[in-house]
């Protein structure tokens, strides 16, 4: 994949003087998409080559700037999000390590595609392979490390693969990495607009 031309990006420590007509400066961070599932399951050159029952589907993207501390707080994320009832039925009560359920980790840079310009979606905001590949796979040995390893299975990296799900809800969420905004951003930013506020 093609990830050359890396946007640039710039911190400063003084209130920017922003043009409210333009989008603000963006710092594309790791992202992933959950899916709770019943089952999914990835097959490379017609091989199944990793499934897992109930449980979550994580398609992950590593950013150019992310850190091992990205790919920490993005595991810990993945097995403390709250997707399942409760035994009385209550919504968004427990977690895929509460109800001893399945983790499979997809690596998708697609999830950086920017699709403001044309109807090509362009992909340079995602990390180049050789970084994505390390910090994908130190993502997920913290998963293994955090939760149980022999629940945690995941696909081939940068390899064309056939993803089956069977979303149980359907329940998708997106989550990244980027730091919580604080009521005074809006009018005095001391820092790069997250990602889940980049324009797509």
């Amino acid at each position: 994949m093609a990830t050359s031309g890396i946007p640039s990006i710039f911190f400063t420590s003084a209130p920017l003087k922003l043009d409210a007509n333009k989008p603000r400066p963006c710092v594309l961070t790791m992202k992933a998409v959950l899916q709770r599932v019943l089952s999914s399951s990835v097959t490379v050159n017609e091989q199944v080559v990793s499934a897992i029952g109930k449980g979550i589907l994580v398609l992950a993207a590593i950013g150019p700037h992310d850190t091992k501390k990205d790919a920490d707080s993005m595991a810990a994320k993945v097995l403390k999000m709250k997707l399942w009832p409760d035994e009385d039925g209550s919504n968004w009560k427990k977690s895929v390590q509460d109800i001893e359920g399945e983790v499979l980790c997809v690596s998708q840079f697609t999830l950086f595609a920017s699709t403001k310009k044309g109807n090509k979606p362009d992909f340079h905001g995602a990390a180049k392979p050789e970084m994505a590949k390390e910090l994908y796979e130190y993502f997920l040995s913290k998963v293994r490390t955090l939760y149980h390893a022999e629940r945690v299975r995941d696909g081939v990296f940068q390899a064309m693969m056939q993803v089956s799900l069977v979303n149980d809800g359907p329940v998708t969420l997106e989550i990244d990495t980027a730091p919580a905004k604080k009521e005074s951003a809006a009018t005095t930013p001391t820092s790069s607009t997250p990602a889940s506020e980049c324009a797509n």
